[in-house]
């Protein structure tokens, strides 16, 4: 029993460290939180798409990602629904 308990104490510890991504407006967040949000993207990549969107401006459509140095299209459908591109989560 307390061996249950402590499995069960030390799993909800845990559990923040292993949360699953969320939405992100890739034409404001900073890449840190890019990073963070968007499974298979980690700082380097995050980095580049804010450079991106500084020299280009802001994404107009979430396949334009793949514009981006690094970005394929596999990266873009497994964080489709977590991608947001203005003041909608409908984007």
């Amino acid at each position: 029993m307390r061996q249950t308990i402590l499995i069960g104490v030390l799993t909800l510890a845990w559990l923040p460290l292993f949360a699953l991504a969320g939405p992100v407006n890739v034409n404001t967040a900073d890449a840190e939180t890019i990073s963070a949000e968007l499974k298979g993207i980690g700082l380097a990549k995050a980095r580049a798409i804010v450079e991106y969107r500084k020299k280009y401006g802001p994404f107009k459509s979430i396949d334009d990602l793949t514009l981006v140095s690094g970005i394929g299209e596999r990266t873009i459908e497994q964080n489709r629904a977590d991608i947001l591109l203005g003041d909608s989560a409908d984007e």
